[in-house]
């Protein structure tokens, strides 16, 4: 006969959702998820305190390595990074921000591939220094850019930050993810086969998608060349 088990818990995921669409604080969200949960588990109050306390004993230094990499970038930001990386890359002849981040996709798949996931972000890398550089480069090509132009620049630079880290992650072995596929077809399907077989065939998914996301860089350059190109001449006729 098998042991029945409680779902009740779980309604501490309905607090969460509940609370983060009301708009609630994070913080209040959290802790009355967390207490609620307990209850449902038929813990003492005491006891959920408890575990309460001594999980943020455990992790009170995370917050300080998540803030601080955080002000050093944006420190960097007010003694002017954003505008030495735009003058840096118009300073290459043929750049375009479509080629500059095909670079980047390329060098973001490799170093995610190599378990160096923490090499890009959107926080350290892209806001400071592969947008301003997409933007810049453009601007080199087409001159002041409009605002809407400047936004599509700055989403495309995000995607392919999250292309390069999504598909390079899969090819490291010890990924969780990875892991996770390797027990999970062990454990439950009964497949024999180990994790750096299945690393392996994450390598043509990421060229895949390599090519498919270079695809639409160059169609983001000609979709720039097109645009900006008639934003001029129309300039030019309301000039004249």
């Amino acid at each position: 006969m098998t042991e029945s088990i409680s779902l009740w818990p779980l309604i501490g995921i309905a607090v969460i959702v509940l609370g983060f669409i009301l708009r609630f604080n994070p913080v209040l969200v959290v802790i009355c998820a967390g207490i609620v949960t307990g209850l449902a588990a038929q813990m003492p109050l005491l006891t959920i305190l408890e575990k309460m306390g001594a999980g943020f004993l455990s992790t009170r230094n995370l917050p300080f390595i998540l803030l601080l990499p955080l002000a050093v970038i944006g420190l960097l930001e007010r003694n002017g990074l954003k505008e030495a990386a735009q003058k840096w890359i118009t300073k290459i002849e043929r750049s375009t921000t479509g080629r500059l981040l095909m670079v980047y996709l390329l060098i973001r798949e490799l170093t995610a591939a190599l378990g160096l996931t923490s090499l890009g972000g959107h926080p350290q890398m892209v806001r400071p220094l592969l947008a301003p550089m997409a933007e810049g480069s453009a601007e080199k090509n087409y001159g002041p850019l409009p605002p809407a132009v400047r936004y599509r620049i700055q989403a495309m630079a995000a995607a392919t930050d999250n292309v390069g880290l999504f598909f390079g992650e899969d090819i490291f072995v010890a990924f969780g993810a990875v892991l996770f596929m390797h027990n999970f077809m062990v454990e439950s399907a009964g497949l024999q086969t180990e994790p750096l077989h299945i690393a392996l065939w994450g390598i043509p998914t990421a060229c895949f998608a390599f090519i498919v996301h270079s695809v639409r860089l160059a169609r983001l350059d000609h979709h720039l060349r097109r645009e900006l190109a008639n934003t001029a001449r129309d300039h030019q006729g309301g000039v004249q």
